[in-house]
């Protein structure tokens, strides 16, 4: 389970109402099906060893013995499988019936879990059979043998950091209350619920969405297995809905109305991770609980999950279109409340004809229509130096014209030859001087015309340029409110497109398209014939990769080894392996070198679960020493 991974399998098999011994052998079969798939954690359905739908029957001592001789058989057959094994069973204890989760591991009953809410309400009379399960642990006699009885059990496993299980069972889901809530303050960072939940319309959808706000207000991976085919049809029909979820997101999920094994790698990881960085996770209640161990081999996971290659980004169409809006509203609402605040009426934006700066014009020009300013005040500066070519002055020009925004050009190249006359500069000499000075003169001019004017200098600075410190030190690293400090590359180029689609504007769109076809540039070295010679990407690496290390540092808290393992899972036939290890030792080498850029910068609003403001989510020594980052990633040259 190297890096937290942990495969788990949700198992709904096909049983016969009242039928241990069948129940009995099939459960065995499917057990060893998900054991030799990989699963440590393997779920089976409520009750599923006699039937969830045996009603008066479960008062019968014969399926009661059956249930239990079943249950050893079961327990042996596990004997030589490295597996945890949740098994649902009727269980009487001191005269009173309970629905119970047995819990088995390599041969041995660790436990049993009864269920604490039992339902007798509608379609439910489940209080007609069992009692309310005990929370404070006691112990069970089964064949002369003692064993912890209670729900509040927790599985801790020995030789996997991070796995422990607890259990609750259907209805417990379903309360005000779930026993899950003080398991997971306990320490449980897995709940398996064995369910036995029939379907209705619309139910699938409420059920879904109570197993993902578990696993997600509770950051913990949720197992959930129901019953399906095979129970009775009298009054009820049991679609067998299996799902798995981890930090409010579904992993895997059964077609209802089947009889199916689901798998998913839980990320145990991510999990500590998460709730280390929520200071509200919750105090551990006081509650009695019982820990009970178990072991397991530590191998490492074959992973099936996917990690999403633009994570800043989302696949699906629709939900893109709506995240798009919705940025674009945070942008230029926070960029109103401060023009609100000021009391100013002008805006100064340095315009390149690329993305970045396309970006922090459409903001203010939303931010000024939503102000009903006129958007004359929005003073669009082109600072043609060195490197500019035809084509992104053009577009600049393009821009500021359709969107009805004042132009204003000013030739910068002979102001930088008189600066670099005055340091000393060999203006052949295209190096770091020569490229900086020129950012820096451009910063210089948009902060005078925005004196002149009465305004704000609005920043253009993305967040991924920001993680590299791929900016100037008081040059275009520096504004007076950065609109697109919350927002990663990847996602800059799919709001200009949404833009682009949704404007009403044949003109505008042709060129904010053409701003998208253009190579992202600073534009500091001179062209060759007439085509842009400096491209971002090939100096730092692909933006797709540092925003997808970025997100999985930051807000994942993966490991570098962590990171380049599924980066190369990720990435597989697009980024050779050692291209990516490449980009990630150059995204931690600059990411730690570069935060005194970071620990000065200027307002910007947050946008996303990833954000790098000194003030608010990334406090950092600007001195950090990157040494045991970058050598856990020379290990793996």
């Amino acid at each position: 389970m190297k890096h937290g991974f942990v495969k788990v399998a949700a198992v709904t098999p096909k049983i016969r109402v009242a039928d241990p011994i069948y129940n009995g052998r099939i459960i065995r079969e499917k057990m060893r099906e998900a054991y030799e798939a990989g699963a440590k954690v393997i779920a089976f359905p409520e009750l599923c060893l006699t039937g969830y739908t045996c009603a008066d029957l479960f008062l019968q001592d014969t399926l009661l013995q059956s249930a239990l001789a079943q249950l050893q058989e079961i327990a042996e057959a596990s004997g030589d499988m490295d597996s945890l094994v949740f098994v649902g069973l009727p269980v009487e204890r001191e005269g009173k019936l309970y629905n119970v989760a047995a819990v088995l591991s390599q041969g041995e009953i660790l436990g049993f879990v009864p269920k604490k809410n039992v339902p007798n309400y509608a379609e439910f009379y489940e209080g007609r059979h069992f009692e309310k399960g005990n929370e404070e642990p006691v112990t069970f006699f089964m064949d002369q043998k003692a064993y912890p009885f209670g729900t509040n059990l927790l599985f801790r496993c020995s030789d996997v950091p991070g796995l422990v299980v607890g259990c609750e069972i259907c209805e417990d889901l379903w309360v005000a209350n779930p026993p899950a809530t003080n398991h997971c303050l306990k320490g449980a960072t897995v709940i398996v619920n064995l369910s036995a939940s029939n379907e209705t319309v619309g139910k699938a959808e409420y059920r879904r969405m109570l197993v993902q706000s578990a696993s997600a207000r509770l950051i913990c991976g949720y197992l959930y297995v129901s019953a399906g085919e095979g129970e009775s049809t009298q009054d009820l029909v049991f679609g067998g809905h299996d799902l798995i979820a981890e930090n409010g997101n579904i992993l895997a999920q059964t077609p209802r109305f089947t009889c199916e094994t689901i798998y998913a790698d839980l990320d145990l990881q991510r999990i500590g991770a998460e709730r280390r960085r929520m200071g509200t996770f919750g105090d551990a209640p006081k509650a009695v609980y019982q820990t009970i161990p178990f072991s397991l081999e530590a191998v490492e996971t074959e992973l099936t999950r996917t990690f999403d290659p633009m994570p800043f980004v989302p696949s699906d169409t629709a939900l893109r279109e709506k995240r798009c809006e919705e940025i674009l509203s945070i942008q230029a609402f926070g960029l109103k409340k401060r023009y609100e605040h000021i009391g100013l009426k002008t805006a100064v934006i340095g315009i390149s004809g690329g993305l970045d700066s396309t970006l922090a014009l459409l903001v203010t020009v939303r931010c000024f229509d939503s102000l009903g300013l006129d958007r004359k005040g929005i003073l669009a500066v082109t600072m043609p130096a060195f490197g500019t070519t035809d084509r992104t002055y053009d577009n600049a020009c393009r821009m500021a014209h359709t969107l009805g925004v004042t132009l204003l050009e000013v030739d910068i190249r002979e102001a930088v030859n008189i600066h670099f006359r005055d340091i000393g500069q060999d203006s052949s000499v295209h190096d770091v001087t020569y490229e900086n000075s020129q950012a820096r003169e451009r910063t210089q001019v948009l902060m005078d015309i925005a004196n002149k004017h009465n305004a704000l200098v609005i920043g253009t600075g993305d967040l991924s340029e920001l993680a590299l410190g791929w900016a100037t030190y008081n040059g275009d690293h520096m504004s007076m409110y950065g609109v697109n400090s919350g927002v990663p590359k990847t996602l800059v180029r799919h709001l200009v497109k949404y833009y682009a689609d949704t404007c009403r504007d044949e003109e505008l769109s042709a060129v904010l398209l053409d701003v998208l076809d253009t190579p992202v540039s600073p534009e500091l070295l001179p062209p060759e014939d007439g085509v842009i010679a400096q491209k971002t990407e090939d100096l730092v690496g692909p933006y797709e990769l540092h925003d997808f290390f970025l997100y999985y540092m930051l807000r994942a808290g993966f490991s570098p080894s962590k990171i380049y393992r599924v980066a190369r899972k990720t990435f597989a036939g697009k980024y050779e392996d050692a291209v990516i290890l490449k980009w990630l030792k150059n995204f931690y080498r600059r990411f730690f070198a570069q935060q005194f850029k970071r620990s000065c910068l200027p307002d910007g609003p947050k946008v996303g679960s990833v954000a790098v403001s000194p003030r608010g989510d990334l406090r950092m020594p600007s001195d950090a020493c990157a040494s045991i980052w970058l050598q856990e990633l020379e290990a793996l040259s």
